[in-house]
């Protein structure tokens, strides 16, 4: 399994410099995709097993996949951004910093507003400000828009008295991420930190990049990639059938469980035993 991890982090790194080194353009050719898909297949070989590979080379292929093959990208920081948004995000606490207590996943613009204004100090500056809204927008509008469906209304309860608060939706998210992006690209430390180029980017194509994030959630992070995973069952059942060798029956079996597939239209995949069926 380490020599598995090992592939996949190689390939990755591969992959990213072949983009870097074509920055500006998109050099996605049959043998490029192969590359991608392959690496995506080491990894669904052995889906259950594989623990030393880096969260940040997973999330990078994923990107990868997504928005530079199937979007066409051409922008290597934008990649590079995305990869590492997800693998900050979803393993750490910056996910909605800006909260204060409230019990929904909103946040809400006019808590940037109360940052600039010095209300609170949460952020050292604005640009730190407002990239990180923009930041919670993409990801919570890409990667969990179900959370979306509350919409905003008066407080109620312990937070009555105080105003309405705005109406919630994904149009406010990607309005609000879209400006914020914008205006830490304008920001005096965005030419310092070697961002602005990349957050204009991700301010002009905010809902490409949601969407992209939306697949990737689909696929990879809330569920699988069910085309692969079928290719996977059927691929190691038939090596069971030619070479007889239960490590073969016992990865198809995994495979079909996570698929679903129902024991009775295929008896000579559970025949032998039943635990695995789910």
């Amino acid at each position: 399994m380490q020599s598995a991890a090992k592939d996949i982090e190689t390939s990755v790194q591969a992959l990213k410099r072949t983009i870097k080194e074509h920055d500006g353009e998109n050099v996605v050719d049959s043998h490029f995709v192969q590359a991608v898909d392959h690496t995506i297949g080491v990894f669904y070989n052995d889906i259950g097993e594989i623990r030393s590979i880096s969260i940040r080379s997973l999330f990078d292929l994923f990107v990868i996949k997504a928005l530079y093959v199937e979007k066409r990208s051409r922008d290597a920081g934008v990649i590079d951004y995305l990869g590492d948004l997800l693998s900050r995000y979803l393993f750490t606490r910056e996910l909605f910093p800006i909260q204060r207590g409230r019990q929904n996943y909103a946040f809400y613009f006019s808590d940037l507003l109360a940052e600039m204004q010095g209300i609170t100090n949460h952020f050292q500056n604005l640009f730190e400000a407002y990239r990180k809204y923009a930041d919670n927008a993409l990801f919570i509008t890409g990667l969990f828009p179900r959370s979306l469906r509350w919409r905003g209304g008066r407080r109620s309860g312990r937070m009555r008295g105080l105003q309405p608060m705005p109406h919630i939706d994904r149009t406010y998210y990607i309005s609000t991420g879209r400006e914020c992006y914008g205006l830490a690209a304008q920001h005096d430390l965005a030419e310092l930190t070697e961002q602005r180029a990349v957050l204009y980017k991700l301010s002009h194509y905010f809902e490409v990049y949601v969407e992209a994030l939306s697949e990737i959630s689909e696929r990879y992070i809330l569920g699988f990639d069910m085309n692969v995973i079928a290719d996977k069952l059927l691929d190691n059942f038939n090596l069971y059938r030619r070479t007889g060798e239960q490590h073969y029956l016992e990865n198809a079996r995994k495979y079909a469980a996570i698929l679903k597939v129902d024991g009775t239209s295929f008896p000579k995949l559970f025949q032998r035993s039943r635990a695995y069926i789910i």
